[in-house]
């Protein structure tokens, strides 16, 4: 690999190298379960705090300019509490609620052993880049977390950009970082909006969609060239694109030879 056309590989980071959501799950149990035990709220008015919450993270629009994204998410509790609950505002329990929420979400970030083998497999012959949209704390507290960095030849982060995925900008600076060209590179992620949309706005050479559940799209664009259930599929997928460049070369060698001189 690395020969003919793929030199480079950018991935994603949430839902791709590590299970955010799955980690996400466990601090909103880990919240529901202290707001019954030490608030004494009802697991039902628990619940509706949470998920009001969830919503509100969906829904977020971040401007690092105006406020941190702490005092942002904060808010998000607070709201949740006072919509919930009524009564005073209450930003001590808001607060106290945030950081346990994101405490035990980054404890649960974790880059498994096989994805960081094959990362290091993979590291021997191409350039990897991690490349994750989202606000630069949350998001370097996170490769902070799962000790993602030393897999990488270098780390972008859409917050610290002027434009995110799936603008071709972040995907060209990324590029010029790695010394490559976009029809040298292979965009891996599990958003259709970012991931492959950005990697076809760019004109890299492929884009791979890890689709978990492998169930079809409900919007049948953008359309990625590949499809895998796990990152740990890629090898493969980079295999047959190698051997697909090859028997290219090949066929066009052959009709070369065949032409008159």
């Amino acid at each position: 690999m690395g020969l003919h056309g793929v030199k480079a590989v950018f991935f994603d980071l949430d839902n791709t190298l590590i299970d955010t959501a799955a980690a996400g799950r466990r601090a909103i149990e880990e919240v529901i379960g202290a707001l019954q035990s030490k608030h004494r709220y009802g697991e039902g008015e628990a619940r509706a705090v949470c998920d009001k919450v969830q919503a509100k993270l969906l829904k977020e629009c971040h401007d690092p300019a105006k406020m941190c994204i702490t005092d942002l998410r904060i808010s998000h509790w607070e709201e949740a509490i006072q919509e919930t609950i009524g009564g005073e505002a209450n930003r001590d329990l808001a607060a106290e609620c945030y950081y346990l929420w994101k405490t035990t979400r980054l404890q649960h970030l974790t880059l498994a052993e096989d994805t960081r083998a094959m990362l290091t497999e993979l590291r021997k012959s191409l350039r990897l880049l991690l490349l994750t949209n989202g606000d630069q704390q949350t998001q370097r507290e996170k490769i902070e977390a799962c000790a993602c960095q030393p897999y990488f030849d270098a780390i972008v982060v859409g917050g610290e950009q002027k434009e995110e995925k799936p603008a071709p900008s972040i995907f060209h600076y990324c590029c010029d970082l790695l010394g490559v060209q976009p029809a040298e590179c292979v965009m891996v992620g599990d958003s259709l909006d970012t991931d492959i949309q950005g990697g076809l706005n760019a004109g890299l050479k492929a884009t791979v969609w890890i689709n978990k559940t492998m169930t079809a799209p409900v919007d049948t664009t953008p359309v990625p060239h590949y499809i895998i259930s796990s990152v740990l599929d890629l090898p493969a997928v980079l295999q047959k694109m190698e051997h697909n460049i090859n028997a290219k070369l090949e066929t066009d060698h052959m009709a070369s030879s065949n032409e008159p001189h």
